[in-house]
């Protein structure tokens, strides 16, 4: 009997989580709303709908014995009924305090999240600020300081108005699905092989006819077998038909079901961007900046799978916004803009199964000229490369791992990787991302994605013995190279397209696959063109054997990222394929032709071991920071404080100062300025470990100089070391 209550109670609680993430999401929106609008009866009925979705969860969580959701949601509802009531007032800190409980909701809804008869302390807490709220005694400091701390992101909802499907469920019909794409591949190819069957057949029947003048003693035998012969032929042509025709029904069900299953797997983008205007509103107030969030097209519909892969892509753009694009609002009045930023998301469909977010603010824009000094500096281009660069490639290389703008490193950005993630995930989904800036005036990123990962159109191409899929949306077109066609230009190969130089490379070169002697003798052979952004490249190839519908295969988790292989497929043939990876091509492409380039200096096998300063008072801080540094390789030497340190930097030599904020006779703050004024030191990259985390003291390592701010409270060593690798 305790079995089946257990199995009664679990099915409760999916069904209650369901229920209750929809009531979750429309509290979050509309106390967002709620925010932004002015007294009035539109504000009215916001508080009106807020409270009716905190009763109605309050009532779900009390079926399921979810105490410490009954409690919170009792809490909300005082505060609202005093807000309905006119007895209290809207303040900034009165939603920070809303804002942190819904978060402390959304944590106590999550699936690993069990049911649990006991109220927690620290609910119980929360609960009791909030009917402190609903009497009007709120404390603002305190609510001040928990609104400075960043929630994680909730789980994007359900869409409104649809069944509900396990999307297991939903997975394996689709996966089951794609599985009939090859049978109708296979169904073709045996049409195609029945239609050259009978192409020889009719043939030999020629050459026979031919050739029967000549031997009147085997006209009885001949006609014998004219008579078989006219039989398999009649054989052949209905089986033929009956082919043709079998491949045909099966390809129209077959892109019937497809197409209805892939609309299943579609969401609109709403359920996703729900999650944005609270992380760009809490991110904003924690750096002290206004900035509005606009949102268009949440109604375009793409493929789940697509949806899940760009929550991060487009955290990462809406983080680089605020941080690096929307100015202070002090800086913003003496530009003569708003005070508050705007950040706008505008989606739209284009044609060719192609989906667009436009992601734009109105900031101070980037400097190119900066981001060419970040790749310098890393190696990523060389003095003379850049001084080549224009105004569009410099900005490109922002999507470069490593390469930052930003002044400083935080636990928020500055390390150079958010873009980089940004580009990389959007190319694995087969997209594109692009950057337009205007100094001054706001960036603007272009994210290109198709609208389902399912099956997509690829041209077949084969060098030596070996076939590949091209993705098709990727192939600017198809040419023939000749010898007398290749001009070299910087030691490069290229060919004359539309009056431009274009990058030549062998495919089997850039896969570092053998020359065969076909291959190696070829004099003229197609050449694949293949566009990735402003970027083209031709790829020399044996033989291009058409475009076709192809299925894609991941490669499993033992083969989960292989360069320049995107997955594989099965052709009607039987043979498998792999489907390459264009934006991996186009890189291993670019180091191939630039292979006899001039060497790069390769570092010394015996590198001189780097040397760190550490500024720490603190004993076990110090030694700590000590052994992390030296398990990592460099070499260590200690201060106590910020005087100690100084003296140490005047008779020593060091590759980089990580130093403590908070120490006697010389803080981290003084010793950074001190470093900075020193024309010998001045060059000298310092990172400050501190506890202290307010944004004002963030702001403070900026202005006297540190490269990096990280905050003891987040600290891992990984990220330490990364910070050092990154600025030595």
């Amino acid at each position: 009997m305790a079995t089946k209550n257990d199995e009664l109670l679990k099915k409760l609680l999916a069904t209650f989580r369901v229920e209750a993430d929809e009531h979750l999401q429309g509290m979050s929106s509309g106390l967002l709303a709620l925010e932004k609008t002015p007294a009035g009866e539109e504000r009215a009925a916001l508080v009106e709908r807020v409270f009716r979705q905190a009763h109605s969860l309050k009532g779900a969580a009390r079926a399921v014995n979810l105490l410490d959701v009954e409690s919170l949601c009792h809490s909300l509802e005082s505060v609202f009924a005093g807000l309905k009531g006119g007895r209290i007032a809207v303040s900034g800190p009165l939603f920070d305090l809303l804002h942190q409980a819904l978060d402390a909701l959304g944590g106590l809804l999550a699936p690993r999240a069990g049911a649990s008869g006991a109220r927690s302390p620290a609910i119980q807490s929360l609960a009791h600020r909030l009917d402190d709220a609903s009497k009007g005694s709120l404390l603002e400091p305190e609510a001040r300081a928990e609104a400075a701390a960043q929630p994680p992101l909730p789980a994007p909802g359900l869409a409104s108005g649809t069944v509900r499907v396990s999307t297991a469920k939903l997975d394996a019909v689709m996966r089951q699905v794609e599985e009939l794409l090859a049978p109708r591949l296979a169904a073709g190819e045996r049409a195609r092989e029945l239609r050259e069957t009978a192409a020889a057949l009719a043939a030999r029947k020629k050459e026979r006819a031919r050739i029967q003048p000549a031997l009147p003693q085997l006209l009885e035998y001949l006609d014998a077998e004219q008579l078989f012969m006219k039989k398999i032929e009649d054989r052949l042509a209905e089986l033929g038909r009956s082919a043709e025709q079998d491949r045909r029904a099966l390809a129209g069900m077959t892109d019937s079901l497809l197409r209805d299953v892939k609309e299943m797997h579609l969401l609109p983008f709403a359920s996703l961007l729900e999650i944005f205007p609270r992380f760009v509103r809490d991110l904003a107030r924690a750096q002290g900046k206004e900035v509005e969030l606009a949102l268009q097209g949440g109604e375009i519909e793409i493929d789940r799978r697509i949806l899940e892969e760009m929550k991060d892509p487009l955290i990462h753009l809406f983080r680089n916004c605020v941080d690096h694009g929307i100015e202070a609002p002090s800086v913003r009045e003496e530009k003569g803009k708003p005070l508050h930023g705007t950040i706008a998301l505008s989606i739209s469909q284009r044609d060719g199964g192609k989906v667009e977010l436009l992601v734009a603010d109105d900031g101070t824009g980037i400097d190119a000229a900066r981001v060419k000094a970040a790749a310098r500096k890393l190696g990523i281009v060389t003095d003379g490369e850049a001084d080549k660069l224009g105004e569009q490639e410099a900005l490109a290389l922002v999507f470069r791992s490593g390469v930052s703008t930003s002044p400083i490193i935080t636990d928020v950005s500055g390390r150079g990787l958010g873009l980089a993630i940004v580009r990389e995930k959007v190319e694995r989904l087969g997209g594109t991302v692009a950057i337009e800036s205007r100094p001054g005036a706001g960036t603007r990123f272009q994210v290109v994605l198709p609208l389902t990962l399912a099956t997509f159109r690829g041209v077949l191409v084969r060098t030596g013995e070996r076939l590949f899929i091209i993705p098709a949306a990727s192939v600017e077109r198809v040419t023939r190279a000749a010898e007398g066609d290749i001009r070299t230009v910087e030691n490069r190969e290229t060919i004359a397209l539309d009056g431009q130089a274009v990058s030549l490379v062998r495919l089997g070169d850039a896969l570092e696959l053998p020359r065969t002697a076909a291959s190696a003798a070829a004099d003229r052979t197609p050449a694949v063109v293949l566009g990735a952004g402003p970027e083209r490249v031709a790829f020399r190839v044996d033989e291009v054997l058409g475009e076709q519908e192809v299925l894609v295969k991941t490669l499993g988790p033992q083969l989960a990222r292989v360069r320049n292989a995107a997955g594989a497929c099965v052709l009607g043939t039987g043979q498998v394929a792999p489907v390459l990876n264009v934006a991996d091509l186009m890189k291993s492409a670019v180091k191939r032709a630039a292979a006899p380039l001039a060497p790069a200096a390769e570092k010394p096998a015996e590198a001189r071991m780097q040397s760190i300063l550490v500024a720490e008072d603190s004993i076990t801080s110090r030694a700590l920071l000590k052994n992390i540094l030296e398990s990592a390789g460099y070499r260590v030497v200690t201060a106590v404080d910020g005087i100690d340190a100084y003296t140490a930097l005047k008779s020593g030599t060091f590759d980089l100062v990580v130093s403590d904020v908070e120490m006697p006779r010389m803080d981290g703050f003084d010793l950074t300025a001190k470093v900075r004024a020193d024309p010998r030191l001045a060059e000298l990259p310092l990172v400050l470990v501190t506890a202290l985390e307010s944004r004002e003291h963030r702001e403070r390592g900026i202005d006297v100089g540190a490269n990096a701010y990280i905050v003891k409270s987040s600290f891992d060593q990984s990220n330490l070391l990364e910070v050092i690798r990154r600025l030595i």
